[in-house]
């Protein structure tokens, strides 16, 4: 079975402990301390596998965002007891869902070392491996890489045969990773402004989250369709400029 997440019959998300963990980007012996403090549920067992659903990793992110926002593991404990009691945590979480899903629509490839060796020639160097993995593109398992995107491995390996050293194509990600953290600051920056409002989401009614979870979904494409136009734009200035530079250093 492969080691990614796998899907129920209902289509809900089933995570290993490992895997849930990574997703929500918590260590895993934080789970264990969470459940003991009641603020996880248990995980369903099929024998001694234990099985982390897509509700499970929607808490553990807004654990982990009201630990940055300063609240104890304490004060966490009361906040999910109290909206549990009024009946308005399944709508925070199911807008956590909502805000959080469909921003990443990649098909994971896995191959082994050799097959990624043999796929992109003396090109590729252990270090650019291991830079790859720092950049969040590859995860080496054993002999096994899986790359998160096939649609960025398919693009790498266009410039690679078009004779782009691997090296800077990896400069150039974490040129590009830094720059969508930005965009990706500014946006969120004025969701939370302007459709959200500066009290957050503790005072709002039911009503009022599902307004916000429709208007999540209202301008999800907004971002991409912004920078889509915006980086086009950008190319077709940049490239006319250097074919009028060729142009001139030929005369």
């Amino acid at each position: 079975m492969s080691s990614q997440a796998q899907s129920d019959d209902t289509g809900a998300g089933r995570y290993r402990r490992e895997e849930v963990a990574r997703a929500a980007g918590v260590k895993v012996r934080n789970l264990r301390y969470y459940q003991e403090r009641g603020l996880l549920p248990p995980p369903r067992r099929e024998g001694r596998i234990a099985w982390y659903s897509d509700d499970h990793l929607t808490r553990l992110r807004l654990i982990s965002d009201l630990l940055g926002r300063g609240y104890t593991v304490n004060g966490i404990a009361e906040l999910l007891h109290a909206w549990e009691e009024g009946g308005g945590l399944s709508q925070l979480l199911g807008l956590e869902r909502a805000m959080t899903r469909d921003w990443v629509q990649e098909e994971p490839v896995t191959m082994t070392l050799a097959e990624l060796r043999a796929l992109f020639g003396p090109a590729a160097t252990a270090e650019d491996t291991r830079r790859a993995a720092g950049l969040g593109y590859v995860r080496v398992d054993g002999d096994l890489v899986t790359h998160q995107s096939r649609r960025l491995l398919e693009a790498t390996l266009t410039l690679v045969r078009q004779g782009v050293p691997l090296a800077e194509i990896l400069d150039a990600g974490d040129f590009v990773q830094t720059q969508a953290a930005a965009l990706a600051d500014r946006f969120v920056g004025l969701f939370r402004r302007h459709v959200i409002g500066p009290e957050g989401l503790e005072p709002l009614s039911a009503t009022q989250l599902d307004h916000i979870s429709e208007a999540v979904a209202a301008l999800r494409p907004v971002a991409g369709e912004v920078m889509a136009a915006e980086f086009a734009r950008a190319m077709a200035r940049r490239v006319e400029a250097e074919v009028a530079e060729l142009l001139r250093t030929e005369q």
